[in-house]
């Protein structure tokens, strides 16, 4: 209460405590609010993503579904790029054609190898999969470092204000209160950095594990239309 008081009678709020801090401190709290900055630049950046590589699969799949021919779907492929599922087909696509084509002779043509196919729509799978996952690496390091950068902005900044206290031999409530506020603002900004971008990074794993599942289900249905169309 009295600390409360004291610092509204001085007209103390968080931007002018942020402002009365030393040098070490402000570097540290503009790191830590570029973290905050790029963290959240990432989170809506993904959501956004994510909402449009949700809908645009739904469509290829229901076109997928559909079409009797994948050369017709081949050549509108431009209007599903964003769908992680176009990397997939367009894998496995490529695949049996080369080896429809490859047996020119036969009567009917017939794929050589299924394990050639699995094997480039696993790779394809790899791809989408760590395309999806790009920038989340970058929301781990925020979530893990921030905190740790917090508090050495506040132990720094105790440490100054202990150095007052020596340098005025002045040890009351009065004297250290605002120095160790300041300091302690540090801790508060890395912690507001650090939380979102940890939230953030578990549920986006939690959609990638989603995605993952989808991209699973796509391989088997596409190697089962294929079997069952030129096998």
């Amino acid at each position: 209460m009295f600390l409360a008081t004291m610092m509204d009678n001085q007209g103390t709020n968080l931007l002018a405590v942020v402002l009365h801090s030393g040098a070490v401190a402000k570097v540290v709290l503009l790191l830590l609010a570029a973290f905050s900055v790029i963290s959240w630049v990432i989170i809506l950046q993904k959501l956004v993503l994510m909402h449009r590589s949700r809908r645009v699969t739904e469509k290829f799949r229901n076109e997928f579904r559909k079409t009797t021919d994948w050369r017709d779907l081949k050549q509108a492929s431009g209007i599903f790029r964003l769908s992680p599922l176009l990397g997939l087909f367009t894998a496995g696509y490529t695949e049996v054609t080369y080896q429809l084509k490859s047996s020119p002779g036969s009567s009917r043509a017939l794929i050589k190898s299924m394990e050639a196919v699995e094997r480039s729509l696993q790779r394809a799978s790899v791809v989408e999969m760590g395309r999806m996952e790009h920038y989340l690496g970058i929301l781990a390091t925020i979530a893990a470092v921030s905190p740790f950068v917090g508090l050495f902005g506040t132990v720094w900044g105790i440490i100054d204000a202990f150095r007052g206290i020596g340098a005025t031999g002045n040890a009351s409530l009065a004297t250290v209160a605002i120095p160790i506020s300041e300091a302690l603002v540090a801790t508060a900004m890395g912690l507001v950095a650090a939380i979102p971008a940890l939230m953030a990074y578990n549920f986006f794993q939690g959609q990638l594990k989603q995605w993952q599942t989808e991209l699973d289900d796509f391989a088997l249905e596409f190697i089962s239309l294929s079997e069952r169309n030129f096998t």
